[in-house]
């Protein structure tokens, strides 16, 4: 029998109030995992509820003692995090190698976001009178929502909530349905780690029957989401229209552009691994290539080549490379888009999803490339999530750069090139928030900031010394110690 797992309120362990539950399968085997509760607006408003009650003593927590706490835990995850590796593997699917990846973030994040609890600085400024002090100050919202995503289940939720909790906030969150045991793996180290009562509480579930109601309610002043744009724009107006304060992480459609002096091996290498690692699951996938008309063919060459030889297989297995994707949706998306492809460029290697033997039960694809793909065809253009390469011909470092701008995304952009002029003119003109030089589009830091432009983001971003943003005001302080009335903005010469 599967084991039951359950939401987290106010510091209980709880299922949800209609009883219902749902399935958490392995997408490499079929394999059921567990059964989660499948919560309603019911549950979602007891989290709430339990939120609110914890966040005047949160609040008044002071910094460095919130911030031991995330430290804390950042040590637990360190201890478990070949356990939390493998139990994510099991239930999203990519290859150990990055699972692991995906929880050193999390440890990384608790060590940087716990660092910003002995500074989180203010600014202390001249007043233009004298006697008299003008500082500002940092201080926390209140409750914050957070809606995270499958492909990334335990990096993702440490970018937003460590720093949320830093600050001195409280929690309500809602993890992708496709990855909820990592998301109670995070729960679980927060309470181990002695974080108070009601001051994270996790709520399982749909996003209509939890996200939905996370999104609009009264006491929830924050949403943070990472997802596709469609909802991501859908989720803003809604909270936008209630005076939330909205932190939106979407979609991407992100270019790699090999010009002609570039040293086509390491190119390969990087578009082979941002293309297809983590099974093209990524904001960040390298999902088109702009190759200078001089290297086009040799580099598609290369890269199909290589990508013709990784193994595909459970996430696991230590010699596997791609996993599968991460349901049936998001395999018969991958298919669909194949299908496209097919008739906007030629089909140079993979283009089949495997079925047979040991790929039977789960939802396994062939690493794609198409070549001599338009820059306006729609593999070219539409974020697909899934294990499938376009790549472009380009003209010069102009054409390539107009090409990338022209994405209604903007996240990460990459060049190769030997030529310091051209790399500078690219980092200068990429439209995207992530600008890599002779390296794929994969692979932010902890400590840098963390987003995209256009339709990718609404201008916040995560983690570096940005991660404070979404989850504080700035309150601006002046203390008049001259004894009498001064009156600023009124003209005193």
């Amino acid at each position: 029998m599967a084991e039951r797992f359950l939401n987290y309120i106010g510091g209980q362990w709880v299922p949800a109030r209609s009883g219902r539950t749902f399935p958490n399968h392995n997408p490499a085997t079929g394999e059921t995992l567990g059964e989660f509760p499948a919560s309603g607006p019911e549950d979602v408003d007891a989290a709430v509820t339990a939120a609110s009650r914890a966040y005047e003593g949160w609040r008044l927590t002071p910094a460095p003692k919130r911030a031991e706490i995330v430290y804390r835990a950042g040590e637990i995850i360190r201890a478990k995090k070949e356990d939390l590796a493998r139990a994510m593997t099991r239930e999203m699917g990519k290859v150990l190698i990055e699972t692991r990846g995906d929880v050193q973030e999390g440890i990384d994040m608790a060590y940087l976001a716990a660092g910003e609890g002995r500074r989180m600085f203010g600014v202390t400024t001249p007043s233009e009178m004298p006697n008299k002090w003008a500082m500002s100050v940092r201080t926390p919202i209140g409750v914050c929502g957070f809606i995270t995503p499958w492909n990334f289940p335990f990096a993702i939720p440490s970018w937003k909530i460590m720093p949320a909790l830093v600050a001195g906030n409280t929690c309500v969150f809602k993890p992708a349905g496709d990855t909820p045991e990592s998301a109670w793996w995070f729960e679980k180290i927060f309470e181990e780690a002695g974080l108070p009562p009601g001051v994270l509480n996790i709520v399982f579930g749909s996003g209509r029957e939890v996200g939905d109601p996370m999104v609009v309610h009264p006491g929830i002043a924050v949403i943070s989401f990472t997802g596709s744009t469609e909802v991501g724009n859908a989720i803003g107006g809604k909270a936008g229209a209630l005076g939330k304060r909205v932190s939106l992480e979407m979609g991407g459609k992100n270019a790699i552009i090999v010009m002609d002096d570039a040293d086509l091996a390491l190119a390969t290498e990087a578009i082979v691994w941002s293309a297809f690692g983590t099974t093209g699951q990524r904001c960040t996938a390298a999902s088109r290539v702009l190759a200078h008309a001089k290297v086009h063919d040799e580099l598609v060459e290369r890269v199909s080549k290589l990508a013709a030889s990784w193994k595909v297989g459970d996430g696991l297995d230590p010699s596997v490379q791609m996993g599968p994707s991460v349901s049936k949706g998001q395999l018969e998306t991958v298919q669909r888009y194949v299908g496209i492809g097919k008739g906007e460029g030629k089909l140079v290697t993979g283009g089949q999803a495997l079925t047979a033997g040991a790929h039977a039960k789960g939802f396994f694809h062939q690493p794609t490339v198409f070549a001599d793909v338009k820059e306006d065809a729609r593999v070219a253009v539409e974020e697909i999530f899934g294990p499938v390469l376009s790549v472009v011909k380009v003209r010069d470092l102009a054409h390539a750069v107009a090409v990338n701008n022209a994405s209604p995304y903007g996240l990460s952009s990459s060049i190769f090139t030997r030529d310091v002029n051209r790399a500078f003119t690219a980092m200068r003109d990429l439209d995207t928030g992530i600008v890599y030089v002779n390296h794929g589009t994969t692979g932010a830091e902890t400590h840098l900031p963390f987003g995209g432009n256009r339709g990718t983001g609404n201008g916040h971003r995560e983690a570096g010394h940005t991660m404070l943003d979404p989850f504080t005001e700035w309150r601006s302080i002046y203390v008049d110690f001259s004894g009498k009335l001064q009156r600023a903005q009124i003209d005193n010469s």
